[in-house]
């Protein structure tokens, strides 16, 4: 029996067996087993898996990394020339780009990566057309924009969210905070710390048996699912942020406009027209989470042309030093900033101080 069949099978015994207490055992079971079997599709075995990815995977530049994922003929590749100026074949009929076209969006004096990946079809998580190494790239992206049509988003929504899930991705999600330790001996000891609505101690064992784990400690410092607990076995999750681009608005009503912007984290736009992409802009700078920093060499004026682009969840002194050059911090002494991250304008800091938007440095050495 293929993998597909096997998949297929236990999605319509999870979809025709009834959620109690006296069912939950079973059911984390074949969730775990689900979970297994799509890791074993999407990351197949023996050599020459390098070559599949050949034309899609292409070098990381820039500050960060933005990735197009949506059906053939949505508009990414209109979005990509229009945002990037790099031309990228747009047309009316599918699969118009093959491979995974780079351009550079140039805003706020960063400079983020944009991919056009292919586009996917239902079924791409399962080894479909492309789609395996299509989300493959998406996975090394620091944020998606999922491109839908507006003639019919929630349905092409709802697809392409199951096909990144069934790929290891949690959109807008944060990873749980479970604490899983595999051990030599000792079996399985389960504790939490908050109330569990759907673990216990019987439905844990029985996901850590079918990993043939017999001895580990977990502990749950969230109210856990089995599928929180199962991806932290797995271990291969990554968590990104997404976007929903609402592409082609010139062809639906003001009324169904309205309707459709209140789903959470959509812009709505039109690739052609050129309509609402600075807004789409801004949104991309506020979910990459980037700040800016500018230098200021001792005795001169500070350089506000060319910043240094950091994560603002890694934007201390030291990070912007190793940005800048990795032996800079060698012979750091001290650095003076200006800026929203002190007290005082200037201030002495050290390495360890987190800098906010727009501060500006100067490294003094010993």
């Amino acid at each position: 029996m293929s993998l597909q069949q096997k998949i297929a099978d236990i999605e319509a015994e999870l979809a025709k067996t009834q959620k109690n207490k006296a069912t939950m055992s079973h059911i984390c079971l074949l969730k775990a087993r689900l979970a297994k079997h799509k890791r074993e599709l999407i990351t197949p075995s023996g050599g020459g898996g390098g070559s599949q990815e050949r034309g899609f995977e292409v070098k990381r530049t820039g500050d960060s990394r933005v990735g197009l994922i949506g059906f053939p003929s949505v508009g990414k590749s209109t979005l990509l020339t229009t945002l990037t100026g790099t031309f990228s074949v747009a047309a009316d009929y599918e699969f118009t780009t093959l491979t995974t076209v780079p351009g550079i969006i140039r805003f706020k004096g960063a400079k983020i990566q944009l991919l056009d990946l292919p586009g996917i079809i239902e079924g791409a998580k399962d080894g479909k057309g492309r789609g395996r190494q299509v989300i493959a790239v998406a996975r090394t992206c620091n944020l998606i924009l999922i491109v839908l049509d507006a003639l019919k988003p929630l349905k092409h929504k709802q697809i392409i969210e199951n096909e990144v899930e069934g790929f290891g991705i949690r959109l807008n999600k944060t990873p749980p905070d479970i604490v899983f330790k595999k051990k030599d001996k000792g079996g399985i000891n389960f504790s939490s710390s908050v109330p569990q609505s759907e673990l216990t101690l019987e439905t844990v064992t029985a996901i850590c048996k079918e990993y043939r784990i017999l001895s580990c400690d977990i502990r749950c410092n969230c109210d856990a699912s089995a599928e929180m607990l199962i991806d932290a076995i797995e271990g291969n999750r990554v968590y990104i942020p997404c976007l929903y681009v609402l592409n082609k608005i010139d062809q639906i009503t003001i009324e169904e406009l309205d309707v459709l912007y209140k789903i959470p984290n959509v812009v709505p736009v039109s690739g052609f027209h050129k309509w609402n992409l600075p807004e789409l802009l801004e949104r991309i700078w506020e979910r990459l989470d980037l700040i800016r920093i500018y230098t200021k060499p001792r005795g001169a004026v500070p350089d506000f042309n060319d910043p240094v682009v950091l994560r603002r969840s890694d934007a201390t002194v030291a990070d912007f030093c190793d940005h800048i050059h990795k032996g800079i911090l060698k012979d750091f002494k001290y650095s003076i900033v200006w800026g929203q991250s002190v007290k005082f304008n200037p201030q002495k800091v050290g390495k360890e101080h987190v800098l906010e938007d727009e501060d500006v440095v100067q490294i003094v050495k010993r």
